[in-house]
């Protein structure tokens, strides 16, 4: 770990960072918190449907045939017959409604659902979905969507500008589904367990199975885990106890999860998280930054007095080239602080680090991977 005088050293962000991930690696953490249950997923819903009480801000029906077709066959169905040269309202929008059916969701379960507008609707702004049903994959009905949405962007423009924030087009409805069909697979069925890691590893899957057997041989005196590969641990179920009631105490037990050594890298935010397992073999570093600056600075030229000439501009252009740093560093990282401490003193920003490890990688000298975002 970083002492608080070299962290002072570093960036700020950069040094929180790196904390934080070595604190990771160390700490033991509920096996909940690192696998999931194989069969126990989410299943992706989708519905079509209208919106409606908007503000002036809807579809142009003639712009969206489909809302327009979607208005009158629902005033067919409530038996409201009207010819479609009748429609002029902007008060409607086609949407597609998008949610998440829980694994295990039993009828009447409420869910969040999304609406995003498929037309050229505006805003969505103070609509309401109506009734919407919610298909899977499969082409079942699985729930059904209704209520008030809450936009969080907004737009407003008059005749010489516009301006917007976030996206008044795109809304959610907080448990505004109703689950109608039970979400399939029942977990009490099953005679054993299959443990997914949610960041595949050969130790942490040796690990898990350990102290899962370590619980079990003192519980019911027998050991029910096998590591599979690097992402899979099963666990037979004993008897005379819920599948449920096994797996929650399962949960409970902790483990010190391996990590691996990796580097990540985003571009767009100068963001850089370094793995505690990092190593660098020894390599001669340079860095340094070239400046250069192009000055424009015009001059008038005069003509003579009692001459026929006439005033000219003529450009001027000033470049200036300079280069900071330049010096050349030793880096030998056998530990996280001692590749910190060494990029530091070279005197390395976020945007450099990024630039010095990729050159570290492309020498050869970086063990561990680099992952650029």
């Amino acid at each position: 770990m970083m002492s608080a005088l070299q962290c002072r050293l570093v960036p700020a962000l950069f040094c929180i960072l790196i904390l934080l991930w070595s604190a990771v690696a160390i700490a033991q953490v509920r096996i909940k918190d690192i696998v999931g249950l194989q069969g126990a997923r989410e299943n992706q819903l989708l519905g079509y449907g209208l919106v409606v009480g908007l503000n002036g801000s809807g579809d142009s029906l003639r712009n969206s045939p489909f809302t327009e077709a979607s208005l009158k066959s629902m005033l067919d169905q409530l038996g409201i017959g009207r010819s479609a040269n009748d429609f002029r309202t902007k008060n409607i929008a086609a949407v597609l409604v998008t949610a998440k059916l829980p694994s295990f969701a039993n009828k009447g379960t409420q869910i969040d659902v999304n609406i995003s507008s498929i037309g050229d609707a505006s805003s969505l702004r103070g609509g309401t979905l109506i009734f919407t049903p919610l298909f899977g994959g499969d082409g079942e009905i699985y729930a059904s969507a209704q209520g008030g949405l809450i936009v969080s962007g907004f737009s407003a423009e008059g005749d010489a500008t516009a301006v917007s924030s976030s996206n008044p087009t795109a809304a959610r409805i907080p448990n505004g589904g109703i689950v109608e069909a039970p979400a399939p697979g029942n977990l009490n069925n099953e005679d054993f367990l299959i443990l997914q890691l949610a960041n595949p590893d050969f130790n942490t899957a040796v690990a898990i199975t350990d102290r899962i057997n370590e619980f079990t041989s003192e519980v019911y005196h027998r050991a029910l885990a096998t590591e599979v590969d690097n992402q899979s641990v099963v666990v037979d179920i004993p008897e005379k106890i819920s599948a449920t009631r096994f797996y929650a105490s399962l949960g409970k037990l902790t483990i010190a999860p391996d990590t691996p050594a990796k580097i990540i890298v985003d571009e767009r935010t100068g963001t850089v998280i370094i793995g505690s397992h990092v190593k660098v073999s020894t390599v001669a570093i340079t860095h340094g930054g070239l400046t250069v600056s192009i000055t424009e600075i015009p001059q008038a030229s005069q003509p003579l007095p009692f001459s026929d000439g006439v005033t000219v501009i003529e450009s001027n252009t000033q470049i200036i080239i300079g280069e900071d740093g330049g010096s050349v560093g030793i880096v030998e990282g056998p530990d996280l602080q001692q590749l910190v401490n060494g990029l530091n003193m070279m005197g390395a920003k976020p945007t450099g680090i990024i630039a010095i490890l990729q050159g570290i990688k492309s020498a050869g000298a970086l063990q561990a991977e680099l992952v650029v975002q």
